[in-house]
């Protein structure tokens, strides 16, 4: 494979692209201007010497108009040269040259050197026979000139030519121009060693975000750019940093979730493996290990499940929504709710009297997740209450107990995956999943999990959602990704 040449390879650069330009871009600029600057100081030129010409052979015109009726003699010629010469007012770098029968005659000044030296040019005017204007330029000299030959009936009887010097104007043109370039010349390169400078520090965030992403790895991804600035490439950079929360937040989750679901199904897993390999020496306890080998892995399935259930929740076709009637919902989830013990005190406490649009079969799943949680709480003989209501068009529906409630420190945990806020009723103990659960269904309908509790006075779990659901599954993880706490219900 041919070998990149290192220039093309600094020129990938962006800053080196991006200066290039913009030095092609200056140096295009200035010579465009310097070039129609002088294009019309050249103009500018050439129209105040044809102009002034133009007027001294009118003046000639007229004087010669009156010797034009009859043929004149070389010395009427001469004497009509000599007249126009009298009248002449002399101006600076401007001259007038007379020719009679082809030959010079007499000038208003002596002539220039560079006329002296150039015969070919004074042998063409002596023979003209029609009127010629024309620049002359040399390296030496810059030159306008009008020749006008004196014409009586079809005879040439002689040849008046006016000159305009612009040498001098064009020499101190051409060397401000010079000068403009130089000067420009200059500044450009000062412009672009400053622009070097300015755009290594505007673009020092992407090269950080550069060497930042190359040093994240699996093992580490604290690394961040640090911000400067308030500019579009610092929104970036704050953006870039707040992807890399995201990711480490996610990462961490994903960290925390594999050892919290490694040790979940170690502890069945273990007790499994153990019964095997003792049923081997106790045969008469088949029945008994086989029931509890049956109830580790029911438990093993419902981890999973609810595992499944929180990935699906975050999928935009996780729900199903239908209207439905809030108040025979609510009677409905309460009459189920009975069937899970006796020994409690249930309660309905308000059915709310509006059209709803949700998931029923999701919703229902996250009030009977709340149900159990109390059941879990409370002693026989506690109240558990439910109840719903419909306030500034959103949806509340509580599952309220008289239980051991939930300390501070772990209301601020409790919506967690593999978090429990007591263990002391391990015949309802379950993964930790149970509130999780409910939260994701929440925040799936738009809403979210307000908590109130107290240790020893019970808790009030309410799930407070929109009446109807927002356009898209993702505004509702946005607009509700935390659980909210405020007064209870009581």
């Amino acid at each position: 494979m041919k070998r990149i040449p290192d220039w093309f390879m600094h020129f990938r650069n962006l800053r080196t692209r991006l200066l290039v330009w913009y030095f092609l871009l200056a140096v295009s600029t200035t010579g465009i201007a310097v070039w129609v600057t002088r294009h019309i100081y050249c103009n500018r030129l050439s129209d105040q010497a044809e102009t002034a010409l133009a007027e001294e052979v009118e003046r000639f015109q007229r004087t010669a108009t009156p010797f034009t009726d009859r043929q004149l003699t070389s010395t009427e010629t001469m004497a009509l040269f000599d007249q126009v010469l009298a009248n002449y007012v002399p101006v600076d770098n401007e001259s007038i040259i007379t020719f009679v029968d082809g030959q010079f005659y007499q000038a208003s000044r002596p002539l220039p050197a560079w006329l002296q030296t150039n015969p070919d040019l004074m042998a063409q005017w002596a023979t003209l026979t029609t009127s010629q204007r024309h620049w002359v330029e040399d390296a030496d000299y810059t030159i306008f000139y009008i020749a006008e030959p004196l014409v009586v009936g079809n005879t040439v009887e002689g040849v008046f030519v006016a000159i305009e010097d612009k040498t001098i104007a064009y020499q101190s043109g051409t060397g401000a121009i010079r000068l403009v370039l130089k000067v420009s010349a200059g500044v450009l390169g000062l412009f672009f060693v400053v622009a070097w400078i300015t755009a290594g520090r505007i673009l020092r965030p992407l090269r950080l975000m550069n060497q930042t992403a190359r040093q994240i790895t699996e093992s580490d991804m604290t690394q961040r750019i640090p911000i400067q600035g308030t500019d579009e490439i610092t929104a970036v950079t704050v953006t870039f940093n707040q992807m890399l929360d995201r990711l480490q937040a996610a990462f961490d989750g994903q960290q925390e979730f594999l050892k919290d679901v490694s040790h979940e199904l170690r502890t069945p897993i273990t007790v499994i493996q153990g019964q095997l390999e003792t049923l081997v020496y106790r045969p008469e306890k088949q029945a008994e290990t086989m029931a509890l080998i049956t109830n580790e892995l029911q438990q093993m399935n419902r981890l999973v499940n609810d595992l499944l259930l929180l990935t699906k929740a975050e999928c935009p076709d996780f729900l199903i929504l239908k209207p439905e009637d809030l108040d025979w919902l609510t009677e409905e989830l309460y009459l189920k709710a009975r069937s899970f013990t006796p020994d409690r005190d249930w309660r309905l406490e308000a059915k709310g009297l509006y059209p709803v649009t949700i998931d029923r079969q999701r919703f229902s799943q996250a009030v009977m997740n709340l149900v159990q949680n109390a059941v879990r709480h409370t002693q026989p003989g506690d109240m558990i209450a439910l109840g719903s209501a419909v306030t500034d068009d959103r949806l509340q529906f509580w599952v309220r107990d008289t239980g051991e409630g939930i300390a501070s420190a772990d209301q601020a945990k409790i919506f967690e995956r593999f978090t429990r806020a007591t263990n002391n009723n391990t015949q309802f103990e379950g993964a930790g999943l149970g509130l999780s659960i409910v939260n994701a269904i929440a925040q799936a309908h738009g809403g979210h999990v307000d908590l109130s509790s107290r240790p020893g006075e019970g808790a009030t779990f309410t799930l407070i959602m929109p009446l109807e659901p927002l356009t898209t599954q993702s505004e509702a993880h946005e607009s509700h990704s935390h659980c909210r706490r405020q007064p209870t219900h009581y």
